[in-house]
């Protein structure tokens, strides 16, 4: 993939996508470090190891294994926080080296967490967490109409609600000028930003850019050339939404009549998690997650719903570094 004479970045063709590691389960969250390590979510109870080599090891909590980690955040200390998707709990736990899994956050305001989607930490060591929907089962809120989804902060003053009201909640990542948190509503379809205070709360909403058909914004990363990258879950879709909030689509996997049916499901409120179980890509399986890692933070790593490995590619435009990026785990 190249840059192309305006500066936009090209498209990229299926068969020059690669893939590493092996026997991962549900690798929905994807980080890389410095040293060429990329870790991802193991639905098996804990995180997956990817050397440089590709050799591939869990780190599982030791008598825990019901632990369903969806977003995964990797702490200056070396542990792992992770958020718990349950059916019917949630919560974000931090998982230590010896496989001990602690509580970080079960409750908010006196109320049980539900299936928790994501968690990160940004720069000033504030950890951001978010809550797709308050309905159970959660398939209820893959609905445009559903607007329950929230987002928690956690710094020096403690755990709070910091946003309320948005359209399935997923991922979240604060913005390299460190003042604004962007944050994908999946089935609003839309990216959104809120402006960040120092006390850590949060401005009005504001919107950055609305998706189309086909599109179930789940995933972000930003580049050092101020863009955003967003996957796609279902359609297998990378999108870079550029700083004025133009659309360039970089990856699209997935069969037309397939994805015709589920916008119909959707469309019609009858999308469930059937829709989201299916791989309708040739290549590329339910795309969930990126993240920028190798030399130069020019490889983008693709996590994944329902695939055994995770996809990359090429990029010619370096990934900002993360915050856990020399964090040695």
């Amino acid at each position: 993939m190249d840059s192309t004479s305006n500066g936009a970045v090209a498209r990229i063709a299926l068969d020059d996508l690669g893939f590493v590691g092996g026997d991962l389960r549900r690798p929905e969250c994807v980080l890389a470090a410095a040293d060429g390590t990329v870790f991802t979510s193991n639905w098996d109870g804990g995180v997956s190891r990817i050397a440089p080599d590709g050799t591939t090891t869990a780190l599982l909590a030791a008598d825990d294994r019901w632990l369903r980690p969806n977003g995964i955040a990797l702490r200056r200390t070396g542990s792992f926080l992770t958020a718990h998707l349950g059916d019917d709990d949630g919560g974000v736990f931090e998982l230590f080296a010896d496989g001990t899994l602690a509580p970080l956050l079960t409750e908010i305001d006196g109320v049980d967490l539900p299936p928790t989607n994501f968690v990160t930490i940004d720069e000033r060591d504030r950890i951001w967490i978010t809550v797709s929907t308050r309905l159970r089962p959660r398939a209820l809120g893959y609905r445009s109409d559903v607007d329950d989804g929230f987002l928690v902060v956690i710094d020096g003053r403690g755990a709070r609600i910091a946003a309320d009201g948005l359209g399935y909640t997923n991922e979240a990542q604060l913005h390299p000028d460190g003042r604004h948190l962007y944050v994908n509503e999946t089935f609003a379809r839309r990216l959104s930003r809120f402006r960040v205070g120092d006390d850590g709360s949060l401005g009005p909403r504001s919107t950055v850019c609305e998706f189309g058909a086909g599109t179930f914004p789940d995933g972000l990363a930003f580049d050092e050339a101020g863009g955003v990258w967003i996957t796609s879950i279902i359609s297998n879709r990378v999108i870079r939404v550029d700083p004025e909030g133009g659309q360039t689509l970089i990856v699209a996997d997935a069969d037309p009549d397939a994805l015709a049916d589920v916008e119909d499901a959707f469309q019609a409120g009858r999308l469930d998690r059937t829709h989201l179980a299916a791989d309708h890509g040739r290549r590329l399986t339910n795309i969930s997650s990126l993240c920028f890692g190798g030399p130069g933070r020019r490889t983008a790593y693709l996590g994944c719903l329902t695939g055994r490995s995770v996809a990359t590619f090429p990029s010619p435009i370096a990934g900002v570094e993360p915050h856990h990026w020399r964090v040695k785990a």
